[in-house]
């Protein structure tokens, strides 16, 4: 359950929701130590560690070349050797750089040193399309990470969610990626004044309803929403419902609302093929099957390199159009 001393409520951006995490996570626990590129005195790319080097100084937020394999090695180094460690990849897209560290060796030392030894490390990178960044920094790849046991996967939709999974992050004693989404850094919501937590494993129903179970990751939840908005308008009742944690899954929400809806389509910035939305699929399939009156859906990117003009990219991902498209067609079984 989640945990919250509240006293009050503020809106505060996306990004100010994860460096106010930060700031109270390494106020709190004086082993948190940051590594990545620009995360410094400029504050992250994406304004993402603003302020937060002034304050803890150079020993705990260390400025990075460009070199993802030598930075996250380190991460994990430090963080078996005592520390707990946060990398920033700053785009996602080049944590594939340093995928032997992270698969090879963050995901299986425990395993392999027989508990013995920990890796209390946070991944940390920005994921998705935005203002046509191109074929190399817009992928949203978090279901490989998700293939791999001993690696947890978050991807928080709101400024809620990202200030109390990155502080559960931080409390974890094994590898956590933590993907945010650029197109939601300016995002705004509420969130409690006093100290909270979410524990990662917990989905979250955003919307209720009783016709058909959407089901969106990070972004894809507020299009889920604006199309479940579409559908009201129909007379078709659709439930929102954001895992939060790919990996651990909540399964039994999400089954839930697909046998109390009967219907369940999944919106899904990654291409379809090996990807969540199969998952979801699977689940439903194994666990939901009498409940089902339709087949599920899929609404996913275009399997395409994203491309740089911003009509092309708008036509690749999943809007709230076409989830109102696909939801008609499955509420006609």
């Amino acid at each position: 359950m989640e945990s919250a001393v509240a006293t009050g409520v503020r809106e505060i951006s996306y990004v100010d929701a994860g460096i106010e995490a930060l700031r109270e996570e390494m106020q709190r626990d004086q082993s948190i130590v940051y590594i990545g590129q620009g995360i410094g005195p400029r504050g992250g790319n994406f304004r993402q560690t603003r302020g937060l080097w002034k304050e803890f100084g150079d020993h705990r937020l260390r400025d990075t070349g460009i070199c993802e394999l030598g930075a996250t090695g380190i991460a994990i180094g430090a963080a078996m050797a005592g520390t707990r460690a946060i990398v920033d990849e700053v785009f996602l897209d080049f944590a594939l750089e340093a995928m032997t560290q992270i698969v090879q060796q963050a995901a299986n030392i425990s395993y392999s040193s027989h508990g013995k030894i920990k890796a209390p490390v946070v991944v940390r990178g920005a994921m998705g399309s935005v203002r046509s960044a191109g074929a190399h920094h817009s992928h949203c790849f978090y279901a490989w990470f998700a293939s791999t046991p001993g690696l947890k996967v978050v991807t928080p939709a709101t400024p809620y969610d990202v200030k109390g999974l990155l502080k559960s992050a931080l409390r974890e004693n094994g590898p956590v990626i933590f993907i945010e989404h650029k197109a939601l850094y300016n995002s705004k919501g509420p969130i409690p004044e006093g100290e909270y937590t979410i524990p990662l494993g917990e989905a979250r129903i955003h919307r209720p309803g009783k016709h058909v179970t959407l089901v969106g990751v990070s972004k894809m939840v507020s299009v889920a929403l604006e199309a479940a908005a579409i559908l009201e308008k129909e007379g078709v009742s659709a439930e929102v419902v954001d895992p939060r944690t790919i990996v651990p899954l909540d399964r039994k929400t999400i089954a839930g609302s697909i046998r109390k809806t009967g219907r369940v389509a999944i919106i899904d910035e990654a291409p379809a093929m090996c990807g969540f939305s199969g998952e979801v699929v699977a689940l439903a399939c194994e666990e939901c099957f009498d409940s089902l009156d339709a087949p599920p859906a899929r609404i996913c990117s275009l399997p395409v390199p994203n491309p740089f003009s911003p009509q092309l990219e708008d036509q690749m991902i999943p809007s709230a159009e076409r989830v109102a498209a696909e939801v008609r067609k499955i509420m006609e079984n």
